[in-house]
């Protein structure tokens, strides 16, 4: 910051010092363009007619102007009064020389003081916000720089990092979260099969617990290959897109939702959809497990007899669905990793909680936002939007 704040006081210093120097020669100019013209007017009416010799009145030269008009001259007064007038104003154009440049000496020295406070205060914030960036750590990221200062652009500098803090904040708070969360998940399948294990095969077993081991062990695999494949799905779609071309959104909820009849079926669900053909450029994979993700979440939260309504149009894809009741404080934390409406009973088919999260990454991916409500009658309302989207 010492070179910016030389920089800014040899800038300001200098324009200060140059203001000086024109003031100065303005000055000059306008003083001696009336000087001599001056003097011969005040002199010359003092210099005696009869003192005066033949040399000096041999060459007169009056004056122009209404004081020439007015005043009643000797020829000898004139040609005195022209050569007292020059040497009284050289006298007094150097006195004016001297006593300017000392003064633009010292004005050139106050200025440079000034210059240099004046870029102190200037940077001054600079130097709080770059302190505050060497200091931060996992462990204060909570600190803000708070700058009390006038509106005005160091003050939005402030307060676009202490904003973009807030965010680096919460996305380390998420990651966080999300480490703890997975790590518990992924524990969980390995203690239940190590259980299983040292339970099923600590003596000779019958068959029926053999059995029973292998269906327990099986379940467990398949949960954690379903929480590993919602991890990598996750961590691609969290990548961006690596290919696009156009897909129809309408088409593509269509085949996804009669994919997922006969689990509708199995749940009493009944599935309503209506889907208008809808162009979005993006991933067709990654827009299918949006779709699924969706419709799947909408069944499984749901309770017999329900219904979940599907709509596909220009604002993009919307899914409702019947179910128990959401507390509308937590429907933004649903799409979070591994967060759920209800505490996990690791019953079948609960699944690991990521549908939520992957359907925020993958409408991030494609430059689309994600939001749900909480539905007065119970269940939840979740709705897609692509800005690209378009008939």
């Amino acid at each position: 910051m010492n070179s910016e704040r030389t920089r800014l006081t040899a800038l300001y210093g200098g324009l200060l010092m140059l203001a000086g120097v024109l003031l100065m020669g303005l000055v000059y100019l306008l003083v001696s363009e009336g000087l001599y013209a001056s003097i011969v007017t005040a002199v010359a009416p003092a210099v005696p007619a009869s003192q005066l010799d033949a040399a000096s009145a041999a060459t007169p030269t009056l004056p122009s102007g209404d004081w020439a008009r007015t005043t009643r001259l000797e020829p000898g007064q004139i040609a005195v009064a022209q050569k007292l007038s020059t040497a009284a104003g050289d006298a007094a154009l150097n006195q004016l020389l001297t006593v300017s440049a000392v003064s633009l000496a010292g004005y050139s020295a106050l200025s440079v003081a000034l210059a240099w406070w004046m870029a102190g205060r200037v940077l001054r914030p600079v130097g709080v916000i770059t302190a505050r960036a060497r200091r931060l750590s996992g462990s204060n990221l909570h600190e803000r720089i708070a700058l009390k200062a006038p509106r005005g652009e160091l003050k939005e500098l402030a307060d676009t990092f202490d904003g973009m803090l807030d965010r680096i904040e919460e996305l380390v708070a998420a990651r966080q979260r999300f480490a703890a969360n997975a790590a518990h998940e992924l524990r969980t399948p390995l203690a239940v099969q190590r259980a299983a294990a040292e339970i099923g095969l600590a003596d000779d077993p019958p068959p029926e617990k053999v059995a029973w081991i292998r269906d327990k062990l099986i379940d467990t695999a398949d949960d954690s290959e379903q929480l590993i494949e919602g991890l990598l799905l996750l961590a691609v779609s969290d990548e961006g897109l690596r290919r696009r071309e156009r897909v129809d959104l309408g088409t593509a909820t269509s085949t996804v939702t009669e994919a997922l009849a006969a689990e509708a079926k199995e749940r009493s669900v009944t599935v309503e959809v209506e889907a208008r053909p809808v162009s979005v450029e993006g991933d067709p994979v990654l827009l299918d497990h949006l779709v699924h993700n969706l419709v799947a979440n909408a069944l499984r939260h749901n309770h017999p007899g329900g219904s979940v309504r599907v709509r596909v149009g220009p604002g993009g894809l919307e899914v409702a669905n019947t179910g128990p009741a959401v507390d509308p404080a937590t429907v933004p934390l649903l799409f979070e990793p591994f967060r759920r409406a209800r505490a996990r009973r690791h019953a079948p088919g609960e699944g690991a909680g990521l549908g939520l999260s992957i359907v925020a990454s993958v409408a991030r991916a494609h430059g689309g936002a994600v939001s749900a409500t909480a539905n007065p009658g119970g269940g939840l309302t979740a709705r897609v939007t692509f800005p690209t989207a378009h008939r």
